[in-house]
C-alpha cells in the first residue's frame, strides 16, 4: 500500500509543480510540489519518517489556513484563468490543503515499515 500511495501522489504532485509554468507566480509553486513530490517519492523508498510526513502536513495545513481568502468566491468561475484574488487565494489555499493531506496519508502508510 505504502508504494501504491507514494508513486500517486508523487506523480501528482509532479504534475501539480509542472501546471505551474504559466502561473504569474510559479517560482512560488514550483518548489512547493517540488517538495510535495519528492517526499512522496521518498515513501516509496522508505526514506522518510512518519514524523517528517506528519510535520511537513501541519506545515501545509498551517500555510493552506493563512493563505485562506478573506472573501471565499469558490474555485472555478467556467474558465481556469484568474478573475477575483479570492478565487485565486481559495485555490492556492486548497493546492496547500490537498499536499498537507498527502502528507498526513503518507505518515500512517509509512509507520512501522522496515528501516
Amino acid at each position: 500500500m505504502r508504494k501504491i500511495t507514494a508513486i500517486f501522489f508523487g506523480v501528482l504532485f509532479t504534475l501539480f509543480a509542472g501546471l505551474q509554468y504559466n502561473d504569474p507566480d510559479p517560482q512560488v509553486w514550483i518548489p512547493i510540489y517540488g517538495f510535495a513530490a519528492i517526499a512522496s517519492f521518498m515513501a516509496l523508498g522508505n526514506a522518510g519518517r512518519p514524523w517528517f510526513y506528519s510535520a511537513a502536513g501541519v506545515v501545509f495545513w498551517g500555510s493552506a489556513i493563512y493563505w485562506w481568502p478573506p472573501q471565499f468566491e469558490g474555485f472555478l468561475l467556467n474558465e481556469m484563468g484568474m478573475k477575483t484574488i479570492n478565487i485565486e487565494l481559495a485555490r492556492e489555499s486548497g493546492g496547500l490543503a490537498i499536499c498537507g493531506l498527502a502528507m498526513f496519508i503518507l505518515a500512517v502508510v509509512t509507520r512501522g515499515g522496515k528501516r
